[in-house]
Formats: structure tokens, C-alpha cells, sequence
């Protein structure tokens, strides 16, 4: 039988701390294997409501990794759990404390576990990590070539340069090779690709940022991708509708993709022009496309077919 549990869980580099809601009950463990061990067998048996922990980056990935699929795991965002605290009334921060503040944080709002990530998906995460920091650094030493005088400089510069692109290419083939690897990511891959605007990247991107595509509600998907509009008002004031928060890299990973459809993707770009004609900015105009193209896009997944355009 569940029990309505929460469970607190700091992660820092070296230690988790937890935290048990029912009874009260903190413990600190290292973070290391011996650790997750321990702490699995702190956790007990009894199925909990859930295990709430922040987001930190490097840190916080072996401990989903580890857990992922085992206990109710609910990752927040670091923001919103300090606001929380502080709306508590909570100033002191310390891992115990912070612990505790996630444990009444998850009951409070009720959170719902998320969706267990397989093993597959955290290598083609780990693996679009690794290819997103490849690009900036590629990126970097572009701009540095241009200011380069030496020959010798420049030809290094240019060496690393090559280099970096032919790892690029390498990680590619193998996220590729991964998503085609598994029957349900290659047929979304493939309906996603069907899409004029999504490419090869933007595709894998989805894939990989977005595992819930094709079990969201239209709203969900342009909510969790962060382009769903906020209303801003209060009396008789009216703020402009803005959109924020969401997931940065997919939400990044539309704007080439938003560019491409507004310009061949007949639905659309008429769509675009609509909104240019009625005197909206192209920054929104473009972003409704993006909003536009990740909503169809769960939609596809969803109903297990490939994009045909209207009146074909």
C-alpha cells in the first residue's frame, strides 16, 4: 500500500542529506555507491509518494540515474524550492534544512513523480551534453580565430577547430544510432521528421529533452517546453503576456526549426504572415510558430502518424 511519504533528498557534491516527512527522521549519506546503498535501504520497502530533489546540475545525474525507476523521483527547480522556503518564512540554509523544506515542499503541492527515465535515455542525454559543450567550444574558438594573427596560432586554432567538428559528427552518429537503436524513438524520430522545419538535430533534441512527446496535452507540451504565454495583470492593469521558465535547450532548439517552417511549412507560414499582418512583432510571431511546431509535433507522436499537409 502507498503512504502519502514525502521524502527530502540535498544533493552536494560529496553528500545527499535526507529527510522523512512522517516521522521526522534526517540522514546523511556520502556520494558514493556504499552510499547509495545505504541510502536505498534508509528509504526501506514501503512505496512512497514520493522523493523530492533540486536539480544541481552534474551532481543531481548519478542519483537519478541510480534511482530512476525504483522510487517516485520528482525533480524541481532550485528557484522554486528557495521561494518556498522563503515563504515559509525559512532563512537558514544548510543541506539538513533544505532537505527538510524539499520533503514539505513535495507534500505541500503534491507532486507527482516523474516519468522513469530507461538507460538508453540517460546516455542520449549524457551523450547531447557532451555535444552541446563541444559546440561552444567550437563557437569560441571561431571567434578567436578572427582576432589571431600568427600563423602558427591560427593553425592550431584551425587543428582544434577540425577536431571538434569530427567529434561532433562522431556523437551524432551514435545519438543516431541510439534513437534508431529503440523501436518507439526511431518511429517518433521518424514522424518528427516528417515535419518540415524539424531536422535530424532538432528531432534527436526532442527526443532527448522531451521523453513525455505524444503523452502531453496540447498545453503541456508548449508549457513544459517554456512558450506558453503568461497573462500578466492585476485590476485594471494588463501587463504584456510574456513566456518563461520551461526547458531551455528544446525550447533553444526550435529556433532554427521555427525559422525554416515559417518560411516552407505552407501551414505555417500562413500562419506567420497572419501575425505579421496584424502588426505583431516577428520575435512573436516566431515564437507562436515554435509553440506551433512543438504542439504538432506531440500531437503526431501521439496519434502514431507522419505530417501531410492540409488538403493532400
Amino acid at each position: 500500500m502507498m503512504t502519502n511519504d514525502s521524502i527530502g533528498i540535498d544533493i552536494s557534491k560529496d553528500f545527499l542529506d535526507a529527510h522523512r516527512l512522517s516521522n521526522g527522521a534526517s540522514a546523511r549519506f556520502p556520494m558514493t555507491t556504499a552510499g547509495f546503498c545505504s541510502l536505498s535501504k534508509w528509504l526501506g520497502e514501503e512505496v512512497l509518494a514520493r522523493v523530492v530533489f533540486e536539480a544541481t546540475g552534474p551532481y543531481h545525474k548519478n542519483f537519478e540515474r541510480t534511482f530512476s525507476g525504483k522510487f517516485p523521483l520528482v525533480k524541481v527547480n532550485p528557484l522554486q524550492a528557495r521561494r518556498f522556503a522563503q515563504a515559509c518564512g525559512t532563512r537558514v540554509k544548510t543541506d539538513a534544512v533544505d532537505a527538510r523544506m524539499l520533503a514539505n515542499f513535495g507534500n505541500a503541492l503534491r507532486l507527482e513523480p516523474d516519468q522513469p527515465l530507461d538507460d538508453k535515455q540517460h546516455e542520449l542525454k549524457e551523450l547531447f551534453s557532451s555535444r552541446g559543450a563541444l559546440i561552444k567550444d567550437r563557437t569560441r574558438l571561431i571567434n578567436r580565430l578572427q582576432t589571431q594573427t600568427l600563423a602558427l596560432v591560427k593553425r592550431q586554432t584551425k587543428a582544434r577547430i577540425d577536431q571538434i567538428t569530427r567529434q561532433l559528427k562522431a556523437l551524432q552518429q551514435d545519438i543516431n544510432a541510439k534513437v534508431q537503436g529503440c523501436p518507439s524513438r526511431a518511429r517518433a524520430n521518424t514522424i518528427l521528421r516528417s515535419i518540415p522545419g524539424i531536422g535530424e538535430v532538432a528531432a534527436a533534441t526532442i527526443l532527448i529533452e522531451m521523453p513525455e512527446i505524444g503523452t502531453l496535452h496540447k498545453k503541456g507540451a508548449a508549457s513544459l517546453t517554456g512558450l506558453a504565454p503568461m497573462t500578466r495583470q492585476s485590476g485594471k492593469w494588463r501587463g504584456k503576456a510574456t513566456i518563461q521558465g520551461g526547458r531551455k535547450q528544446l525550447r533553444n532548439a526550435l529556433y532554427m526549426p521555427a525559422l525554416v517552417a515559417a518560411r516552407h511549412n505552407p501551414d505555417m507560414c500562413s500562419k506567420y504572415k497572419a501575425m505579421i499582418e496584424q502588426g505583431k512583432p516577428q520575435k512573436v510571431a516566431l515564437t507562436a510558430i515554435m509553440r506551433k511546431l512543438i504542439e504538432l509535433a506531440n500531437a503526431l507522436v501521439k496519434a502514431d502518424r507522419e505530417w501531410v499537409q492540409n488538403g493532400t
